[in-house]
């Protein structure tokens, strides 16, 4: 399977460790792609590749069997961050890389139930635990699913939908991301030049099956709290709700006040721990639109630890 990582040379230039023979942490390591890239670029560097599914750590664990004990492979969440580097013996990183969201690999394969665009079990779930898309979208009542809908999607006929999926579920469950591409292609159709209609519903109960949302702007605080003095965090998102709490979450520990506009004393205790090295997200060059459509949406934020 072809596997081409996104922003890679923009990543690499930005995630430079603060000494060469530091330790850096890949906190969603996937197919291995990025680590694959930084491990040549820094021969001396050991890293810790996290992933909470199995099939991707696997993955990896065979692609970058060639560097030995410089790789340390972990499973499970980004957001467990801090307990894995304390079982791996591990108390300040040189740098720390998270490319969020689903891969490539789980989009492309149809047993996973991640795409409209294959017909499999309607899953989605990144690992193996937890409540898979079919138990939402069958369980949840119909104000429920609307909500996560509209809140992870930003669908606009998130109520419709939801009534439809209701309305449909009642008649046979919804088993199968054909069975729930019908549904919502008949309130939302598809028109010429525009995403197809399925997209945000997908991209919602993706979210919600996955709670990707949950703690993420924990983890950029944590993330943050084991950076070296010099150190650097890239963080590569594919959607706004992401690529939001990663922006406002570095601007927050850039030191900007979040007290309300009439406090007259700042009480939110702003302090300054990193300086922000992209003002605005660093996005993908036409060429690699071109190569990789999946590109299209990805921001990359950077900030250092100071």
């Amino acid at each position: 399977m072809k596997h081409d990582p996104v922003l890679l040379q923009e990543t690499l230039e930005y995630l430079e460790p603060n000494r060469a023979d530091g330790v850096l942490v890949d906190a969603t390591v996937g197919l291995g792609g990025h680590t694959e890239a930084l491990l040549e670029r820094h021969p001396e560097v050991r890293l810790i590749a996290i992933d909470r599914d199995p099939e991707a750590l696997e993955r990896s664990r065979q692609r970058l069997s060639r560097f030995g004990d410089r790789v340390t492979f972990a499973r499970g969440r980004h957001e467990s961050l801090i307990d894995i580097l304390k079982q791996s013996g591990v108390d300040t990183i040189s740098g720390l890389l998270a490319d969020l969201g689903v891969s490539s690999m789980q989009l492309d394969d149809a047993a996973r139930g991640f795409s409209f665009r294959f017909d499999g079990p309607l899953d989605m779930r990144m690992s193996a635990e937890g409540r898979s898309a079919a138990e939402l979208v069958n369980k949840l009542d119909e104000h429920e699913l609307a909500k996560i809908i509209r809140d992870y999607g930003e669908e606009p006929m998130a109520k419709r939908i939801a009534r439809a999926i209701v309305v449909a579920r009642d008649e046979t469950p919804i088993e199968t991301t054909t069975r729930l591409t019908e549904v919502i292609r008949s309130v939302k159709k598809a028109r010429f030049h525009e995403i197809d209609p399925s997209t945000l519903t997908f991209q919602a109960l993706r979210i919600a099956t996955n709670e990707e949302l949950a703690g993420l702007d924990e983890f950029v605080d944590d993330a943050v709290s084991v950076l070296e003095n010099g150190a650097r965090v890239a963080m590569i998102s594919f959607h706004s709700l992401e690529d939001r709490i990663v922006k406002r979450a570095f601007r927050r520990l850039e030191g900007e006040c979040t007290c309300p506009p009439n406090m007259p004393v700042c009480g939110c205790g702003a302090k300054a721990l990193v300086k922000i090295l992209t003002g605005r997200p660093v996005t993908a060059s036409e060429e690699e639109m071109q190569r990789n459509p999946r590109s299209r949406s990805a921001k990359l934020r950077v900030a250092e630890r100071i």
